[in-house]
């Protein structure tokens, strides 16, 4: 597909934090990586208003493995607090992921160039992205390299069906979506022979309403709508 690209992402550290977790200032990863995290993933290597990444599998190439570290957090109030952090140590992740148009962006209807999105990608992927990579936060630095989804030998190639319960998949934008609003998603992901299969963020059952918000409208489409109106006014 020209739309397709995958990758290869590895790093020392990564924490997919489970939301659960983060309740008493400590923090625990999930031991796979989340939709959202490998979304932004792809957004640190190449965006455009015009696109929506989706990511499609992800294949796990190393043992999970986990790390605690002792964290001083600050205080508002002033001191500081100790905390545990649980890292993922040593992680490498075979991606595949495509691009759709936003079909929310009317405006940009004259950018949906198949050939120029993909391109763009592709040389960007191959300078290791055009912004910082990192896996899941700021303090887990990443690379990133082109690989096929296929090539090298996993951990956990025949080892069978895992299933992890119930996982954060990720947030519903409002530019995305075209509502007004934030809602998160949540699924039960099934590693196979050390691949995961992401669902679309439209076939997430279990959903959560964050909060309601009006979403920007672009100049182009304001200036075109008071147009329209002023001339719909002029023809009474």
């Amino acid at each position: 597909m020209k739309n397709q690209i995958e990758f290869s992402v590895y790093g020392r550290r990564a924490l997919f934090t489970d939301p659960v977790t983060k309740v008493g200032g400590e923090k625990f990863s999930y031991p796979v990586p989340t939709y959202e995290a490998l979304k932004g993933i792809c957004e640190s290597i190449y965006w455009k208003p015009t696109i929506i990444w989706y990511v499609d599998s992800v294949r796990i190439m190393k043992r999970i493995r986990n790390e605690s570290v002792s964290i001083k957090n600050l205080n508002y109030g002033g001191g500081n607090d100790l905390s545990i952090y649980s890292y993922l140590s040593g992680v490498d992740y075979h991606v595949r992921a495509h691009f759709e148009w936003n079909m929310n962006r009317e405006d940009l209807a004259k950018d949906r160039n198949e050939n120029k999105h993909y391109f763009q990608a592709v040389r960007a992927l191959e300078r290791g992205g055009r912004r910082d990579i990192f896996l899941g936060t700021r303090k887990c630095q990443a690379y990133v390299v082109p690989c096929s989804f296929e090539d090298g030998k996993g951990d956990y190639d025949q080892t069978g069906s895992v299933t992890f319960g119930l996982m954060f998949h990720g947030f519903d934008y409002a530019d995305e979506t075209g509502t007004n609003g934030l809602d998160v998603r949540f699924w039960t992901p099934m590693m196979t022979d050390g691949i995961i299969d992401y669902i679309r963020p439209e076939m997430c059952q279990i959903r959560k309403h964050i909060y309601s918000y009006h979403r920007a409208t672009s100049l182009l489409t304001w200036r075109l709508k008071n147009e329209l109106d002023g001339g719909a006014r002029q023809n009474l």
